[in-house]
């Protein structure tokens, strides 16, 4: 594995059946930076995190990540190396508060038994003012303080993705995987998510990988941009490269070549 770079898919090939979800799929990820996965819907996209996180097992290809082949290793061992990530559906504990969300993906850093955790005092108390102290450092960084106390089933949409990303923050990720963090958020709340996600690269030097459908948002933040349609990567660059890629104009608008146009 190359030097500087944090993860390395290489020629990963995943199908259900008879249907080819990925298809030689290459791609790598440099230390610090955001690399923002494009494509139509259907693409494969979601299914490419899915196989980084152990949700997924390829039928082909690599996956390694800081030297660790993640290809055959359970999701939770993949959570122990650094790997996090957020979701298209919101997935949170509803009838918990925004606080307790976040001490809950505590729990893999957690090294006190169930008796310490009753009796609570010496090491086990001191523990948890550590977890405590990471949770508070996520809720002031993305301004969750004015929520922190409330159930988060009943906060608004917007809110809840920014509590799903202080969660995957909280497990103190060395690769950030954010599956589409904006969708179904109006502009103010996609510019505020946008800041959340370059304050976290900026500030912590997590590398991130993007799904995400705003090319205005795309063009902001991205340090690189891959593109995949139908499984297939068909470009990856600058996003000022991607923006009016052939390949990439074909796939999201259809155009055809010139020399299939009709002339007569």
């Amino acid at each position: 594995m190359n030097q500087g770079r944090s993860l390395e898919i290489q020629n990963v090939h995943l199908s259900f059946g008879g249907l080819n979800v990925l298809n030689d799929v290459s791609l790598y990820v440099e230390d610090g930076e955001i690399l923002t996965i494009i494509g139509p819907n259907g693409a494969g996209k979601t299914s490419l995190l899915n196989c980084i996180n152990g949700f997924y097992r390829p039928r082909k290809g690599s996956i390694l990540f800081r030297g660790h082949d993640l290809t055959r290793l359970a999701t939770h061992r993949i959570a122990k190396l650094g790997v996090s990530r957020t979701f298209q559906k919101i997935e949170l504990y509803t009838g918990l508060t925004t606080l307790d969300n976040l001490m809950a993906a505590r729990h893999i850093h957690i090294k006190r038994g169930t008796l310490s955790a009753c009796l609570y005092f010496g090491p086990t108390r001191r523990e948890e003012i550590k977890h405590r102290e990471v949770v508070e450092d996520i809720i002031d960084l993305l301004e969750l303080e004015p929520i922190r106390r409330k159930p988060v089933g009943l906060l608004p949409y917007g809110q809840r993705k920014r509590v799903e990303l202080g969660r995957a923050l909280a497990l103190e990720p060395r690769l950030l995987l954010l599956d589409e963090p904006m969708t179904g958020m109006n502009v103010e709340e996609k510019e505020d998510m946008a800041r959340y996600i370059l304050d976290i690269s900026e500030l912590r030097r997590i590398p991130i990988v993007l799904i995400e459908h705003d090319m205005e948002v795309v063009m902001d933040i991205s340090d690189r941009v891959v593109v995949i349609d139908f499984g297939v990567k068909i470009a990856e660059g600058l996003p000022r490269e991607i923006i009016n890629h052939p390949d990439v104009l074909r796939a999201y608008l259809g155009e055809d070549d010139e020399e299939d146009e009709d002339v007569a």
